[in-house]
Order: C-alpha cells, then structure tokens, then sequence
C-alpha cells in the first residue's frame, strides 16, 4: 500500500491544484506498481504555516513561493 505525502506552504495551491495533485500522483504511482494498486494508494497533501518552512534559513510565505515561481502577487 503506497503512501505518498506531499509537503507545501499554506495557501500555495488552491483546492483544484492540490486535487490535480493528487490525481496526477496517483496515475504516476499506477503507471509504476500497476492498476492493482489503485485501491490502495494513498496521497495526500500537508500543508505547512506559512513561515514555518525555510530555505537557507530564510522563511517562505505562500507570496514568496509565486515570486520565486514568476507569478504576480495577487
């Protein structure tokens, strides 16, 4: 029974992105270990804080993400 644990920031992804996620893990997970395994994968998201997560000792908010993604603040 695989488990796959995916770790991100707080307000990162929305609800479809992190659905999207999940599905495109899932199918990954499947095109490895075969159709059997379906029933029994397991995905899921957690999400950390906001400044509870850090890079070279400098703490990352969702805004800091989407910068160092390219994208605009909203």
């Amino acid at each position: 029974m695989p488990l796959v644990t995916i770790d991100v920031i707080k307000g990162v992804f929305s609800d479809e992105q992190k659905h999207e996620l999940i599905s495109n893990v899932t199918e990954a997970m499947i095109a490895v270990e075969g159709e059997a395994m379906r029933p029994v994968t397991w995905v899921r998201v957690m999400e950390v804080e906001q400044g509870d997560w850090a890079i070279g000792g400098q703490r990352l908010g969702a805004a800091d993400v989407h910068a160092m993604a390219g994208e605009k603040a909203a």
